[in-house]
């Protein structure tokens, strides 16, 4: 007996449905591997800038998510007609003028004609500005000696202290050669070549890499001194970068370390501690003892910390709104609404640092457009899909609403998290440029330079001098007086 199988009837409108839900589904799959495939080439190509520009809107025009928004005022612009096309007026600054601390060279020019008899009425000075490369000098300590009168022995003088007694390098070449890699980004392959071009002093990669080590060594304590005074506050702010690492025990392949970094804008002091992962374990040891607000991003590593210690979480509104940024892309009009409640939070914060009173200004003025803006997301996140690029930035937003508002329980507390990512700005850069540090032991010694550079910048200090009086005095300072080495305590 032949079985007959069984045919199922399909509706021509039950083929249209399916249809449509397979173009529905491969066109949101598309537009997420547009968004991937932006998000690339922004990476290789493009500006990192997240600049917005909020959207002007007629005052007659309904908006249709929410309230009427208030229109922009332009600034009025007066054109000039200039051969057939507009000029905007514009001011000449003048020329710069130069500062009076710089050394002055007078050079005097007489005019070519015989001024005998003439009267000096006055003179016309022009300055200009030249450069002089810098340049080596061979210090030559010379000792006497002397013989004692009754044959007991000689006299000489003992050595000044120097960083690296055994070394010929002082403590200006010992900082030009640090600050020149760590602050102004330049290997120490690059300076040995410049070493050799412009001086012709030959200098090998290991000796170099000998100072280098051996300042490391006598800054330590410094960096332990800095460390604690990092962490001696209520307020702390952390972000993590990651830096590629030579690894012996993986031939040909680097390994990808990462540098934490701990801000306390407080007495803003600055710290880079290198781990080889990105666990918790790292953290979890600088934060043992810390109470109190610890301001970072979505990271889930901060929330398992903050659960066993007695730490509170506060947001960053900075990472919040550049999942917006990405978002415009595939929902250009509710991200464009979203960023645009973002500017108005963020102006409304620049008058509130302003203010008498930051955190009275701030309940006036800022959270009620926080409120409109989870009511906002709230609304909208049943809306689009959970999988989608806004969907996904919605959802991040609710899930850190709590730290979000906790940003507003203290007027110290930023709004974001912008001021220590500034501070690992010199990592990335120095990553473009060296790559990759040589071993764990150097990413180590490179957190300790990136902490005490990181936190002469923020206190306006000047990284060389700061470094050369630093490593001519600390080998005569106690531990107990090595806070006054510090960067924000340097005097000129």
């Amino acid at each position: 007996m032949i079985e007959i199988p069984y045919l199922t009837y399909v509706s021509k409108d039950e083929i249209i449905a399916e249809k449509q839900v397979t173009i529905s589904s491969l066109s949101d799959e598309n537009i997420q591997l547009k968004f991937e495939n932006a998000q690339l080439r922004k990476l290789i190509f493009g500006s990192k800038s997240e600049k917005h520009k909020p959207t002007p809107v007629d005052c007659n025009q309904l908006n249709m998510f929410a309230e009427i928004q208030e229109p922009v005022q332009e600034a009025e612009v007066i054109p000039t007609e200039v051969k057939g096309y507009q000029k905007t007026k514009k001011k000449h600054p003048g020329r710069q003028s130069l500062p009076d601390h710089l050394p002055v060279e007078e050079i005097l020019i007489e005019p070519q004609q015989d001024t005998t008899g003439l009267i000096k009425i006055g003179e016309q000075i022009t300055e200009t500005l030249e450069y002089t490369p810098a340049s080596l000098i061979r210090k030559r300590y010379i000792r006497p000696k002397y013989a004692k009168a009754d044959g007991s022995g000689i006299i000489i003088a003992d050595m000044p202290d120097r960083p690296l007694p055994k070394s010929i390098a002082e403590p200006g070449l010992l900082a030009h050669i640090i600050t020149s890699k760590y602050v102004e980004h330049m290997p120490f392959y690059r300076q040995i070549q410049k070493f050799n071009r412009d001086y012709q002093l030959p200098i090998t990669s290991s000796t170099i890499n000998d100072w280098f080590v051996a300042t490391c060594t006598l800054l330590e304590p410094l960096y332990n001194t800095l460390k604690q005074k990092v962490l001696d506050t209520d307020y702390l702010q952390a972000d993590e970068s990651p830096i590629k690492v030579m690894d012996n025990d993986k031939k040909g392949k680097t390994h990808q370390g990462y540098m934490w970094v701990y801000h306390n804008p407080i007495n803003k002091t600055i710290l880079f501690n290198y781990r080889k992962g990105r666990g918790m374990q790292g953290p979890k040891e600088i934060l043992g003892q810390y109470q109190g607000v610890l301001q970072c991003d979505g990271y889930t590593v901060y929330d398992k910390i903050a659960k066993t210690s007695d730490i509170t979480l506060a947001g960053c509104l900075a990472h919040v709104r550049r999942k917006y940024v990405d978002a415009k892309l595939q929902d250009p009009i509710r991200a464009q609404y979203t960023l645009d409640l973002f500017s108005k939070i963020y102006a409304q914060e620049k008058q509130a640092k302003l203010s008498a009173d930051r955190q009275q200004y701030r309940a006036e003025h800022i959270m009620p457009l926080i409120d409109q803006l989870k009511e906002w997301i709230t609304k909208e996140s049943v809306i689009v899909l959970p999988k989608s690029i806004i969907g996904k930035a919605m959802t991040y937003t609710l899930n850190q609403w709590s730290k979000i508002i906790n940003i507003f329980s203290d007027s110290r507390i930023e709004l974001d998290n912008n001021l220590i990512e500034n501070k690992i700005r010199p990592l990335a850069l120095g990553r473009k440029n060296y790559l990759f540090a040589g071993s764990h032991n150097g990413a180590k010694r490179a957190a300790m330079m990136y902490s005490l550079f990181a936190t002469c910048k923020a206190n306006e200090v000047n990284p060389y001098q700061w470094l050369k009086s630093t490593l001519e005095n600390i080998a005569m300072t106690s531990i107990k007086d090595l806070d006054n080495l510090l960067p924000q305590n340097y005097k000129t």
